[in-house]
């Protein structure tokens, strides 16, 4: 797709975000730029993407009948998934009937919606490195997975959440029970299975943000950004820095790796590969064929940022993944549980030098949702970590 209409009218290029919130926002914005007709789609009103797209619209996306229906209503020319909760056999249905391209494909989607599916697919059908797993389907078949060979250290998440939610770690027998627990309330189906990890000491872990887009010849090509480093708090990403430095032979490893899962998914756009390194060696951990939270630190590094990386690779534009500096993000939580919240601090978290936010306008808050994030550069990644955490610090939500 080179040919780009104009938005509102009867040659609009139209694209349908399924998932509006932050990062669905900054990819709607990147679109408009190239001039496409936006539609944004979520599970509540006013989520952050549709407060700037051209048409909103508020469905459950996990329901069939809904989801096919407003697909059919508004025909766009894609469908882009921004969360994994979406009724994926419709999106695979109409992409089977040619009614409609799904980024990067509805395969794509339905396998990454799920740990199980990516996992396994990693795994067991190409073989890559990964931590030692198993699926559990009750209590007792966590324990015997643990003590039938998984052990102690070890991470039990859902297979269906996001955003570390539901996800902990075990040091003995009397951490299982609330991890189940936990698991059980964290995942986004009632009663969904868990995932058991053997855990791996790794010195660092990773985010290979990777690209499939179209050369000049219209031929697609996988590109890589600068490895960006994360620190996750319960799961949670709350820091992210980039370039997080490797040696030559554990960069070479990593995108081998990332470039394996992501040509098997096949499509157009970015994909986020994560990874644990210990030294030269590297494991696969999970991708998402969207932007990542903790890609946001882009929007100060990169001459492209992640989001219009996948706008354009998705358009079948070329692109450009070259760092302009080293940089950092840093969360901010919302800290309150409240509706309509205001935000303290702003004019000194942007006095910081080299600093920038970005408040998500997300219509209600809780303790520990991410309302915003604090991006910093500079031309050492200690540094604008520092700065980066010194303006989120300053910036004090409260109600009204």
């Amino acid at each position: 797709m080179t040919t780009l209409g104009t938005p509102l009218s009867p040659s609009a290029t139209r694209v349908m975000l399924l998932g509006s919130g932050e990062l669905g926002k900054e990819v709607l914005i990147a679109l408009q730029r190239l001039g496409v007709e936006t539609i944004a789609v979520d599970r509540y009103d006013h989520a952050p993407g549709q407060q700037v797209a051209h048409h909103a619209r508020t469905i459950a996306m996990s329901d069939p009948a809904q989801l096919k229906a407003l697909i059919d209503a508004e025909r766009p020319m894609l469908v882009v998934p921004e969360i994994e909760a979406i009724a994926t056999p419709v999106l695979e249905q109409l992409e089977a009937e040619g009614l409609v391209r799904v980024i990067p494909t509805a395969r794509a989607a339905r396998l990454t919606m799920d740990r199980e599916g990516i996992r396994r697919l990693a795994a067991e059908t190409l073989r890559l490195p990964t931590s030692p797993y198993r699926f559990c389907d009750s209590l007792a078949e966590l324990r015997a997975a643990i003590d039938g060979g998984i052990g102690y250290p070890c991470i039990v998440k859902p297979v269906m959440s996001s955003s570390g939610k539901g996800q902990s770690r075990l040091d003995g027998p009397a951490d299982v029970a609330g991890a189940w627990e936990a698991a059980m309330a964290g995942g986004r189906v009632a009663g969904s299975r868990v995932i058991v990890e053997g855990f791996i000491a790794f010195d660092y872990e990773i985010t290979l943000l990777t690209v499939r887009a179209m050369d000049t010849r219209g031929t697609v090509q996988t590109r890589f950004c600068e490895p960006i480093g994360h620190l996750q708090v319960s799961g949670d990403y709350v820091e992210s820095w980039q370039p997080h430095p490797m040696s030559a032979a554990a960069l070479e490893r990593a995108q081998r790796i990332a470039e394996a899962v992501t040509d098997d998914l096949g499509g157009l756009g970015l994909f986020g590969v994560e990874l644990f390194v210990e030294g030269d060696q590297v494991w696969f951990s999970e991708v998402s064929p969207r932007p990542h939270d903790t890609g946001m630190v882009t929007m100060a590094t990169q001459w492209q940022n992640e989001f219009e990386l996948h706008a354009r690779a998705i358009l079948g534009l070329p692109v450009d993944t070259a760092l302009k500096t080293p940089g950092a993000s840093a969360v901010i939580y919302g800290g309150v549980e409240a509706a309509g919240i205001v935000f303290d601090g702003v004019a000194d978290a942007l006095a910081v030098p080299g600093t920038e936010l970005r408040l998500f306008g997300k219509p209600e808050s809780f303790v520990k949702r991410r309302m915003g994030v604090a991006l910093a550069r500079d031309d050492s990644v200690d540094v604008a970590r520092q700065r980066a955490r010194q303006a989120a610090a300053c910036v004090k939500p409260r109600r009204p």
